[in-house]
């Protein structure tokens, strides 16, 4: 049988979890943004990449969006119906959060909430 001592060491262990910076959290977010938006900003490039999909029996959408290339274009990277609500609170939940590293900017922006001009199922996709 267990002691009591015992039980409570096992309880004040601590193990680590695995190590390093993550996927697209913390340094990868900054690593991401500083090559592929470098490279983009080179040729004066933005990527964008969204999704939006209508709630039933409501006029909001749930849209999730990103844009990576040079600081300049970032905006034209972004939906049409999300691109004023970056930064901005106007919707039930508005999550926004950019990083820039020199030339280049990563911009990203989750919505739900009523979108002027979103389409029911919408998928986003543009490199200029």
């Amino acid at each position: 049988m267990a002691s009591y001592a015992r039980m409570s060491e096992e309880k004040r262990r601590w193990t680590r979890g695995p190590g390093g910076c993550g996927c697209l959290s913390g340094c990868g977010t900054f690593v991401f943004v500083f090559l592929v938006g470098g490279v983009l900003s080179l040729f004066g490039s933005v990527f964008g990449l969204g999704l939006s999909v209508g709630i039933p029996l409501t006029q909001s959408n749930v849209t999730i969006a990103g844009s990576i290339g040079t600081k300049a274009k970032i905006m034209e990277g972004l939906p049409t119906y999300v691109r004023d609500r970056l930064a901005g609170n106007q919707n039930f939940i508005n999550q926004s959060g950019t990083l820039t590293v020199g030339p280049a900017e990563g911009a990203g922006i989750f919505v739900i909430g009523a979108q002027d001009g979103a389409p029911a199922i919408d998928l986003y996709v543009v490199l200029r």
